[in-house]
């Protein structure tokens, strides 16, 4: 089912609450309340329990860190091979060229406008995420994000 709302630069960052507010909150308190009981009464088991928080604060980032490096190595492959189809030939050998945030940030553009928008990106080195995607006219969803 399609959003109601139609993805555009302005909207197209993700969040999912559960995983970055309440999850985020609770492992939080759990940190700052082992280590109010630490310092309050020092303990094999409240060091313990720092120790714990800590890898479970750890433990919700690192989640979050290997499963954006898996997507973009997805993204990665699967620009390379659009890339590969729609550029022209003397823009081909340069696609090697292009950074993990440049194809991260091209994937948003449509087939018609991605050629022009390749080559200027390259021929300015635009390397910022923010401003490729803001140069985006017919911006395409992309709503199988991680």
């Amino acid at each position: 089912m399609a959003p109601a709302t139609p993805q555009s630069f302005a909207n197209h960052t993700r969040w999912v609450p559960l995983y970055h507010f309440v999850l985020s909150s609770i492992l939080l308190v759990n940190l700052v309340w082992s280590l109010f009981q630490a310092y309050r009464n020092f303990s094999w088991p409240t060091l313990l329990a720092v120790l714990m928080a800590l890898a479970y604060f750890g433990l919700f980032f690192f989640m979050r860190i290997f499963a954006l490096t898996a997507q973009d190595r997805i993204i990665r492959l699967e620009m390379q091979l659009r890339l590969e189809r729609l550029l022209a030939a003397d823009l081909k050998p340069r696609i090697s060229g292009l950074t993990k945030d440049q194809f991260i940030s091209l994937r948003f553009a449509s087939d018609a406008e991605l050629p022009a928008l390749v080559r200027e990106v390259l021929e300015k080195n635009i390397t910022d995420r923010k401003e490729i995607k803001s140069r985006i006219r017919d911006w395409q969803a992309d709503h199988l994000r991680v």
